[in-house]
């Protein structure tokens, strides 16, 4: 069995280690570099991203998760999504750039426009509609041409793959349908 490590610096990380195993995955939560190495794939879980940036500087984290990324799959979800990003704008940040993606910070609005939708799948995800639970999201604004959409809302891109690699403005861990996590267990 494949072995999914979640990122566990800060964040929603034990929902998503929850939704792994409901999915049909093993999952380790990954706290150190030399974790790395113990894991097939990553998730790097929603929370506040320039939080995150800096614990993975303190911790000595981000050049072994950009070496990571260069090689094996990664799933960002809200601030995951942020940091795998091409470009990251209101306020420009660092990211990985894993994924050619353009991402606007917080873009649905602040905590109190946090919303739970109904989204149908545009790709190969089912016909069912799923949840989406938007929690401070950010925005889509550009998605490069290697980058398949799998999922919009209001016309937005909210859950895209490329490559090794996937992203979800959303929070699927968040909700029982587990058709997001199995799609990442797929590409291990």
């Amino acid at each position: 069995m494949k072995k999914v490590g979640i990122l566990a610096l800060q964040g929603d990380f034990a929902a998503h280690e929850a939704a792994v195993v409901r999915a049909g995955g093993a999952a380790l939560l990954v706290r150190a570099a030399r974790q790395f190495g113990e894991i097939d794939g990553l998730i790097i879980p929603g929370g506040e991203s320039s939080t995150m940036l800096r614990l993975l500087h303190y911790d000595n984290l981000m050049q072994p998760l950009a070496q990571f990324a260069r090689e094996k799959q990664v799933f960002g979800t809200c601030a995951g999504v942020i940091l795998l990003a091409k470009t990251v704008t209101s306020p420009a940040q660092e990211s990985l750039a894993a994924m050619d993606v353009d991402v606007e910070r917080n873009a649905y609005g602040r905590q109190n426009e946090s919303r739970i939708v109904a989204i149908e799948p545009e790709a190969d995800m089912g016909a069912d509609k799923f949840e989406a639970v938007f929690i401070r999201a950010p925005i889509i604004r550009r998605a490069g041409a290697s980058v398949k959409i799998l999922a919009r809302y209001n016309g937005d891109p909210v859950l895209v793959e490329q490559g090794l690699h996937m992203g979800a403005t959303f929070h699927p861990e968040l909700t029982t349908d587990t058709r997001v996590h199995a799609r990442f267990l797929a590409k291990l």
